[in-house]
């Protein structure tokens, strides 16, 4: 358990740090992503950013259990 928090930790830490550079992609942009405008209210799901980000973080979790 210990070890899993560090490694939570430092993850934040290293997008904290990498944030000016991560927040260029255009993460929440991509095709597939919804986004519904009206006069009075914005409706906002990141489909499929959510899938990427999803797929990655099993890679990477696949990756550190080997």
């Amino acid at each position: 358990m210990n070890r899993t928090l560090i490694l939570i930790g430092l993850i934040i830490v290293a997008v904290g740090l990498l944030w000016p550079w991560l927040s260029r992609l255009p993460l929440g942009q991509l095709p597939g992503d919804i986004v519904i405008r009206r006069e009075n209210a914005s409706f906002f799901f990141p489909l499929t950013t959510m899938i990427l980000a999803s797929l990655a973080l099993s890679a990477l979790l696949w990756l550190l259990n080997r």
